[in-house]
């Protein structure tokens, strides 16, 4: 079972589901997978979808010998009561989610598998304000708090923010030197090793124009240290650059990776240049996490309209990392 796949899918309310039928249904997904989620209702939203797909059970109790069996949807079934398939997203399923990534990092520790795929999940309704994000919940429960680094993924160009769903207000104070190196390092290790590729930095300064009114500016303080020592360990990285003109098309093209201090200083250029073919990759971890860049989308619950590029994204993306 340790070249399977699980996928927790995460809120119930969001259209996780249906953009997994869609992949299966498009042949995207290559390697036998378990997916942790509540049985009963992935089969009444299949049949309210009109998909009609194999399911192969498996007990909890069992799973040391458990078939995982290919061409089916094998679900490690997790107990969550609903009135309706399709209902708005409330705190009510929290419990639920948490019960599902439980199982999951139970069976990575196993050594069963070692990625984790998970569905949208309602942050503010999740998290409850304890963890900036779902990273930062899994690096916690793995151990590895502090290690997790945030990486948007695509083939052309990927992204990663230094501090990630944190209010700009608090930006400053949690940008650091050995933050910027370790994030560096980390993106720079998983493109060598995993990808087989050269990765070119590009890094953004924190002001507008890296320039500040006040005496020391992050830039000199905080970020030019950060590339000169990265400089000193070969890392091929330039900046600070402003973040206004570097994602302009004949700026941005000498690189392949863009480190930018928060959150949309480089996420929302890099979903208007790509949209959903990026995905959302966690390093840092003990096994490889990754799930679709989008959130749940609970508008769209039950329409069969939703799009499945960024999940199919993901499974690409796999294959790739794994020589298939």
């Amino acid at each position: 079972m340790s070249k399977n796949i699980i996928i927790v899918a995460g809120e119930p309310y969001s259209v996780f589901l249906e953009l997994l039928f869609k992949s299966i249904k498009l042949k995207k997904i290559k390697k036998p997978y378990v997916l942790i989620c509540s049985e009963k209702l992935l089969i009444s939203q299949m049949k309210k979808l009109n998909y009609n797909f194999k399911i192969n059970s498996i007990n909890k109790t069992e799973i040391e010998n458990a078939k995982i069996l290919k061409n089916y949807i094998n679900v490690l079934d997790i107990k969550f009561e609903f009135k309706k398939p399709f209902d708005r997203i409330t705190y009510s399923s929290s419990k639920y989610i948490k019960d599902c990534f439980v199982e999951a990092l139970k069976l990575i520790k196993m050594g069963k598998s070692n990625v984790l795929i998970n569905g949208p999940i309602s942050k503010r309704h999740f998290l409850k304000k304890k963890f900036l994000g779902i990273t930062e919940y899994i690096a916690k429960k793995s151990n590895k708090k502090g290690h997790e680094v945030m990486l948007i993924y695509n083939k052309k160009l990927s992204v990663s923010p230094v501090t990630t769903h944190l209010a700009l207000q608090d930006v400053k104070k949690n940008i650091s030197t050995k933050k910027i190196i370790q994030n560096v390092l980390t993106i720079n290790s998983f493109f060598k090793k995993k990808l087989k590729r050269k990765p070119i930095f590009a890094i953004t300064g924190l002001n507008p124009h890296c320039e500040t009114n006040k005496k020391i500016s992050e830039e000199k303080k905080i970020i030019i240290p950060a590339i000169n020592k990265l400089k000193k360990k070969n890392i091929n990285i330039n900046g600070p650059f402003p973040a206004d003109t570097l994602f302009l098309k004949n700026n941005i093209k000498k690189f392949n990776i863009v480190i930018g201090m928060y959150h949309d200083q480089v996420l929302t250029p890099i979903k208007t240049l790509h949209e959903f073919n990026a995905i959302n990759v966690s390093l840092g971890l003990p096994f490889l996490r990754m799930t679709p860049d989008h959130g749940p989308n609970n508008s769209m619950l039950g329409k069969n309209k939703s799009n499945p590029t960024s999940l199919i994204e993901v499974f690409k993306f796999l294959n790739q990392i794994r020589g298939n």
